[in-house]
């Protein structure tokens, strides 16, 4: 591909969350309800899409577990089915257990969905008691010490220097804090008007606004946009589809929740214009 500028997601892309947001996730449910999903049961969720934001994740995995003590037949295949048969994110999850429940048992259930301390839990979880306490301006009531600290660094600084001979933005689900945090431990110095995290864009993935602005800003004619989900790839293929009069090549890694064949085939099924191992593959890609 011959691209004037590189578009990152970070996670998943940049870092490794398996051990971080993906086990934050898990582990907040369980904490506010006593029971979860499964860490491999997250990657539908973010198959059926709308799920960028990892705290709409977790409580739509909230509202699966609820559901299950109602119907225990639910199968998360047939909860993320529904789900992406409605266009995906939490509004979508509402409908699915709309759609297989009674009544009652759904009003028992929204009763219990406490989204509030599922969030306070995450981001206590992932953040660590001293973080939480300073980002989020609240007195923390778990002591730990934060998933965050567990994330692992996929870029290596040779294919970093690589990058830079492009102009590089990023566009994240992350809030700016928290991708502040991820850009100062992978050694990228990227300016504040070429990120787009999730306090600077309502709509979230796949919406291609951040997408296309970031182009404006990067005076790009043709971007390339590097993720880890299926999301991030219709990012691309909507901004390509909404302004046909740049070029917007969408490619995904198999570092996060995506792996193997089946991984390529999914990215390639949602028009991806490559699939590679990692980040560290990516400037061979590129002209």
């Amino acid at each position: 591909m011959k691209v004037d500028a590189i578009a990152l997601d970070i996670d998943g892309v940049l870092v490794d969350v398996e051990h971080s947001y993906r086990r934050a996730i898990v582990e907040s449910v369980e904490h506010v309800y006593g029971e979860t999903i499964e860490k491999e049961d997250i990657q539908p969720f973010k198959d059926a899409g709308g799920f960028n934001n990892d705290w709409e994740l977790t409580y739509a995995a909230a509202l699966y577990v609820l559901a299950r003590r109602e119907k225990p037949q639910l199968s998360i295949e047939t909860y993320t089915g529904l789900i992406a048969a409605s266009g995906g994110g939490l509004e979508a999850a509402r409908t699915a257990i709309a759609d297989e429940l009674d009544p009652a048992d759904r009003e028992r259930i929204l009763d219990r969905w406490d989204r509030d301390r599922l969030r306070a839990v995450f981001q206590q979880l992932y953040l660590g008691s001293d973080r939480y306490r300073r980002l989020e301006s609240e007195e923390p009531d778990l002591d730990v010490e934060g998933f965050i600290d567990d994330e692992t660094v996929l870029l290596d600084a040779e294919t970093r220097e690589a990058l830079t001979e492009w102009p590089l933005g990023v566009v994240t689900g992350r809030p700016a804090a928290e991708a502040d945090i991820a850009l100062e431990r992978v050694g990228l110095d990227v300016p504040g008007e070429r990120r787009y995290t999730m306090d600077d864009w309502e709509e979230g993935k796949p919406h291609p606004r951040a997408l296309m602005n970031l182009a404006d800003r990067l005076d790009a004619d043709s971007i390339v946009f590097v993720g880890d989900t299926l999301d991030d790839i219709r990012t691309a293929t909507n901004a390509a589809e909404a302004d046909p009069t740049r070029d917007f090549f969408g490619v995904g890694v198999l570092t996060g929740g995506l792996t193997g064949e089946s991984g390529r085939e999914k990215y390639r099924t949602e028009g991806a214009a490559a699939v590679i191992d990692s980040i560290n593959d990516l400037p061979g890609v590129l002209e």
